[in-house]
């Protein structure tokens, strides 16, 4: 029964993408739309495929499913616009990542996203739906936009006024073994804000070369690789001294955990400056394992989370260290994260990749006492 739930679930999500559509490429939007274009390039929409992105290549090549059956599974939400998304999410079928062919290399395309109508949503993952007519584009500019390239729907579709557009494929992802891998909120509204107007915030530049603008919003996607800096307001940091210790508090102001994939890990970083003399106090580390049999695992093997002290949706985490500040003291905290858990660099063979090993600063702060 449960073989045949999810051959219909299968089923429906394929009827869902339509099979396949025609995207126009992300070229002809450069056109017209420059600096955005310029943006968007930047971004992990656009180098979302295992050939640009190392770490989700490193994953990619060990899933039984890239070995055993020559499919593309992620291409559902990592290479979208590709020509034969059908065949790679069709078992008995052959369709890998392929640099040679070009809508493959369109990755999380411009027009993929603008030609969402609707999200379909379902227990593994949500499905978009994408609009059949090629040229008809969705947007979330409330005024009325005529161009003579285009046709511009910017007030009939409640998905990308309310930033739920993401939620497509940033909702949920659930394994076979019913354990939700990544996961953020299917609702998406907090304190009036989203998706769009967290990580799309407004930054000055004119939308088209056409038409001046004052603003428009920001197609670098701001998220924990690019441009993370834009999301600094949503997560404060606060040190409350007592007598012979002291806590850090760190509020996140979001409707999610803050990190989401579980090979991320944050850490705060605590030092105190007095004087000449610089002391580093204990690491504290955030982060989501999960595994099987009590052991860490592949993200398609892995029924458990074994472990989560990831800092959760509108938490005040307080973190208390044993130490007496005194008069004169600085005290520099630190909140970053690893992309890649430090713990499964080697396993991934990511040793030599800046990108799976550094430290990101995310915000820092000084106190002086």
């Amino acid at each position: 029964m449960h073989k045949v739930y999810l051959l219909i679930l299968f089923s429906i999500s394929l009827l869902a993408n339509d099979g396949v559509h025609k995207f126009a490429s992300n070229n002809e939007c450069k056109e017209c739309h420059t600096q955005i274009y310029n943006e968007f390039t930047n971004s992990m929409h656009a180098n979302s495929t295992p050939d640009k992105d190392v770490i989700h290549k490193a994953i990619w090549d060990k899933h039984p499913v890239n070995k055993n059956q020559n499919r593309y599974l992620c291409g559902k939400c990592h290479s979208p616009a590709a020509n034969n998304l059908d065949k790679m999410l069709s078992k008995g079928q052959k369709a890998l990542p392929n640099t040679k062919n070009k809508t493959h290399q369109e990755a999380i395309s411009c027009a993929y996203c603008h030609r969402i109508q609707s999200i379909k949503k379902g227990k593994y993952s949500n499905t978009n739906i994408i609009s059949k007519k090629e040229k008809s584009y969705y947007g979330n500019l409330k005024e009325h936009l005529t161009s003579t390239f285009h046709d511009i729907k910017t007030d009939d579709n409640k998905h990308m006024q309310n930033g739920n557009t993401c939620i497509g494929c940033h909702s949920h992802r659930t394994n076979k073994h019913a354990l939700n891998l990544c996961s953020t909120n299917v609702s998406n509204q907090i304190d009036t804000k989203n998706c769009v107007s967290c990580h799309m915030p407004k930054v000055k530049a004119n939308v088209s070369n056409k038409k001046t603008r004052k603003s428009h919003s920001f197609h670098g996607f701001a998220g924990s690789h690019f441009n993370s800096e834009m999301l600094e307001q949503y997560v404060n940091i606060k040190l409350k001294r007592d007598q012979k210790d002291f806590l850090v508090e760190i509020d996140n102001k979001t409707s999610h955990a803050l990190l989401l994939h579980p090979l991320r890990v944050a850490v705060l970083k605590i030092k105190v400056r007095r004087g000449e003399k610089t002391i580093k106090l204990k690491k504290e580390v955030f982060v989501r394992v999960i595994g099987k049999d009590g052991k860490p695992a592949m993200p398609w093997i892995a029924n458990k989370t074994l472990k989560d002290s990831m800092i959760r949706a509108n938490e005040k985490r307080l973190i208390k260290r044993d130490f007496e500040i005194k008069k004169g003291d600085k005290v520099d905290v630190v909140l970053g994260w690893f992309l890649v858990n430090p713990k499964a660099v080697k396993k991934l063979g990511l040793e030599k990749e800046k990108v799976a090993t550094e430290f990101h600063i995310f915000k820092k702060q000084t106190f002086n006492f």
